[in-house]
């Protein structure tokens, strides 16, 4: 049996996690040694709750980031993003040393990797082969975040220089773009080719929606209870606040949109969080809410007639399976473009926020109540949703994936 690594941007968001803690349930079952390394306190909860071993931080911490937000937040692309991420040759240097380090103590077979590219040139410096997981927009081959315009801008921020220097230090060639350290020896793609597309001469494998939901999950009594004469909508925003000042990251708006599109409306809405708090300026919910942490994402989203969510690759994924249509509030560009992937597709409709001068996102309250109505009253939306649903079935999925995972490290050791 074999040892896998499974490493991801530490972020403190369920999305990645999501993704690929079922994978790493499908190589457990299969008999090999799996491990996690994401020290964020909600994906920590996640990983805890699937039975899955999260590593500890090596001696050598990882280093704070100095975030370029806007740069993140408004990013034509991964490499621009990136950018926005890894800020300082130092700080791609200390970063990678505690990914080596992390390597070095697990002394994996395999590294499994989403979105972090620190943890892939470290794989690389370890001499360890690489196995990435990714959304079609983040592959080295897409078009990008912004798919829909003609030409990426001259002169975006890109970490590249870094990583190359940091690269040779542990004897690598550099590579154009730092995103092309996501490449791997083995890409998997979550989603399709319909929802997930990617430069038609990439080497990657489709493996189908990766949506994490434990064996024996139930939705609570009352979420089942709701009377079916009403539509029930879930509203996820996701991490409302991710600091304890605005960032160009956070999701409050969708809380702030759903309570005043349903407040006292003939809908019966479930709120959750993803292991977050509540923000406190919200107070006493309105009375046909109810707010949870965390409900099983699957069920719930087969329960729903509706989803009203904050744009993120997971819960498209979500989503989709289940063949429920939704309404998206982006809060940003890589959000953006999940929301008109699946606009395009007919199952739904977003409604783009717009940031203030405070630095606090809003949108047309007006505008998103009318596309809510319009989801739920016109069937072609749940028809193609439910189409999409029925195209996805067709994947491999988790098992998929870790049979990939297995027999690309069997053929490695031959």
């Amino acid at each position: 049996m074999s040892r896998f690594l499974f490493t991801m941007l530490p972020a403190n968001d369920l999305g990645l996690p999501t993704r690929l803690v079922p994978i790493a349930r499908a190589l457990a079952g299969r008999g090999h040694e799996v491990a996690v390394f994401n020290p964020a306190p909600a994906p920590s909860t996640l990983i805890a709750e699937a039975g899955l071993t999260n590593l500890p931080m090596p001696a050598r911490p990882l280093p704070a980031p100095a975030l370029d937000v806007l740069h993140i937040s408004e990013a034509w692309d991964v490499e621009e993003l990136l950018g926005g991420v890894h800020t300082s040759e130092q700080y791609v240097r200390d970063a990678v040393a505690t990914y080596v380090d992390l390597i070095s103590d697990y002394k994996p077979d395999m590294v499994v990797d989403s979105f972090e590219p620190i943890a892939c040139l470290a794989a690389r410096a370890a001499r360890v082969p690489l196995a990435t997981v990714l959304q079609g927009n983040m592959h080295p081959a897409s078009r990008g975040f912004k798919w829909w315009e003609d030409e990426r801008p001259f002169g975006l921020p890109s970490p590249a220089a870094f990583f190359n220097a940091v690269a040779a230090e542990y004897g690598l060639a550099p590579a154009e773009r730092s995103v092309d350290w996501m490449a791997g020896d083995l890409a998997l793609i979550v989603g399709t080719p319909e929802t997930d597309p990617v430069g038609d001469h990439a080497n990657v494998t489709w493996i189908g929606p990766m949506v994490f939901q434990q064996s024996d999950a139930a939705l609570p009594s009352w979420v089942t209870e709701l009377n079916g004469d009403k539509p029930v909508v879930w509203v996820y925003p996701g991490n409302p606040r991710y600091a304890p000042v605005t960032t160009p990251f956070d999701s409050i708006v969708v809380i702030r949109a759903a309570i005043a599109a349903f407040a006292g409306a003939p809908v019966h809405v479930v709120l959750t969080t993803g292991y977050q708090e509540l923000p406190a300026e919200f107070g006493a919910l309105p009375a046909n809410f109810r707010h949870t942490a965390y409900v099983p994402g699957p069920l719930m989203a087969e329960r729903a007639d509706l989803i009203v969510f904050h744009g993120g690759h997971s819960s498209v994924m979500t989503t989709l399976k289940a063949g429920t249509p939704a309404v998206i509030i982006p809060t940003m560009t890589e959000r953006e473009s999940n929301a008109r992937r699946l606009s395009s597709l007919g199952a739904g409709e977003l409604v783009l926020p717009v940031t203030g001068p405070d630095g606090e996102k809003d949108v047309d309250f007006a505008e998103f109540g009318a596309k809510v109505r319009r989801v739920l009253g016109e069937p072609k939306y749940l028809e193609s949703a439910k189409r999409v649903a029925d195209s996805m079935r067709k994947y491999g999925g988790a098992a998929g994936a870790a049979e990939h995972l297995e027999k690309f490290v069997n053929g490695k050791a031959c």
